[in-house]
């Protein structure tokens, strides 16, 4: 087994020279499996790792009994461990989702911020070749796509090095080497879908119709991922590549048949280890021919945001960052956020709604920042001042770009809500003086 585990890491180079990976560890048979091929790999491979360990608290003192072996296993074999409680059934309440959707969200928030403390570059989840088969029949059931039917597979930096190895074999293996391991009970419930799907359609399968139905799929499963590779689209060739994001060119997608396009997003999708449906794809090629901005909630803490002719995959905490205060002299051409501001020196005293000519003067300090609290301007043709806030909600400007539009200041007072409103006490009296310009750089 090891010998196969081995090959498919170097093949695939799932793990190289210099890697720092997390390995989401649960103390269960399926994690310290993982653990101990990790532990052989390294005498070939120089790479460190550090494990992740969740208490779901869903499971009383089990649950503790498992926190607490995992302590013990990573002291015994001298590996670093991080340990994190989260109370799930709360959060899948207050949150209105399932257990299973809850629980997943926080385990992937919890690597990746394990992943950050430790610069790690890559994730190890111990899914095994049975979690293959489940997840082929359970997306089957509910409704997927030729590439949903793939399995799971390992992406940019979720690796899966154990996923073709059989849960029994797992076990037995465990078993014969004496190497201590937990079971979750809960595992042995038919209450969760995928626990329905192992402990009694595929049993029922097995017995009435094909003892070999196991083996099977997992044929299947790689002839799929056969012919989905012969057929696949050169994702690269559709993203916009900027400051080490991915952004989906939608007018390049929009362009390709229906099929195609659904092979574009589930490919896209899937770098960021997302859960894939039929829906969910369908959703997103309805918000690719909308206009306007638009956000999709996609689970384990991401975001889809559609902004004119691109769409990319963010971090809520990275959508939600507040831009950092700028100061600038004038002349100047500078980006903040998503845009570029611009001041010069101009005779052209033109309306337009992304330009303003104004009374400022060559020299003058600049501040540029979004929006504040009790913020206000003096609009033009206006006697006194009106709140940014209702200024945006009169404007109807789109909630999500609220905390992006760039305020320019004079000493702290507003003289442009970029695009949006000007001030009277800095309008130009005169044809010539400093303008000021704003474009969105996916506008």
């Amino acid at each position: 087994m090891f010998k196969k585990i081995l090959k498919k890491i170097v093949e695939e180079r799932l793990i190289e020279n210099g890697d720092r990976v997390i390995v989401g560890f649960s103390g269960g048979p399926d994690s310290v499996f993982l653990v101990e091929m990790l532990k052989e790999v390294k005498k070939y491979i120089e790479f460190e790792f550090f494990l992740a360990h969740i208490n779901h608290m869903l499971r009383g003192e089990t649950a503790d009994r498992d926190e607490s072996f995992s302590k013990y296993y990573a002291e015994k074999n001298g590996v670093e461990i991080f340990i994190k409680r989260a109370d799930v059934e709360k959060i899948a309440k207050a949150e209105r989702k399932g257990f299973e959707v809850a629980g997943r969200e926080v385990r992937y928030n919890f690597f990746y911020k394990i992943k950050r403390l430790k610069n790690a570059n890559k994730i190890a989840i111990a899914h095994n070749l049975d979690d293959q088969i489940e997840t082929f029949l359970f997306r089957m059931i509910r409704g997927t796509s030729l590439k949903g039917l793939e399995g799971i597979v390992s992406h940019t930096d979720i690796i899966r090095p154990i996923n073709e190895i059989y849960k029994d074999d797992i076990i037995n293996y465990l078993d014969k080497n004496k190497i201590d391991y937990k079971i979750d009970e809960t595992n042995l419930e038919s209450e969760y879908t995928r626990n329905s799907i192992r402990l009694d359609l595929i049993p029922f399968i097995e017995k009435r119709y094909n003892p070999k139905f196991k083996k099977n799929i997992a044929n299947l499963i790689k002839e799929i991922r056969e012919v989905n590779r012969e057929q696949n689209l050169n994702l690269e060739s559709y993203l916009i590549k900027r400051d080490n994001r991915d952004i989906l060119d939608i007018l390049k997608v929009t362009k390709e048949e229906i099929f195609n396009q659904q092979n574009i997003l589930y490919e896209y999708l899937k770098k960021f280890d997302i859960i894939i449906s039929n829906e969910k794809i369908k959703n997103i090629l309805k918000i690719l021919l909308q206009g306007g901005t638009k956000t999709l909630d996609l689970g384990n803490n991401l975001s889809l945001v559609k902004s004119y002719n691109e769409v990319e995959v963010v971090r809520k905490e990275e959508k939600n960052k507040t831009l950092s205060t700028m100061a600038v002299r004038i002349p100047f051409k500078v980006r903040f956020g998503e845009y570029i501001i611009e001041a010069k020196e101009s005779q052209e005293n033109i309306s337009a709604k992304d330009e303003f000519m104004t009374n400022l003067k060559l020299g003058d300090t600049i501040e540029i920042r979004t929006r504040r609290d009790g913020d206000r301007i003096n609009p033009i043709g206006m006697k006194g001042y009106k709140k940014i806030k209702d200024i945006f909600i009169n404007e109807k400007i789109p909630k999500d770009l609220r905390d992006k539009i760039p305020l320019v200041l004079k000493d702290n007072q507003i003289v442009w809500v970029s695009g949006v409103k000007k001030s009277d006490s800095f309008k130009a009296n005169q044809r010539k003086g400093i303008k000021l310009l704003v474009r969105r750089q996916n506008g």
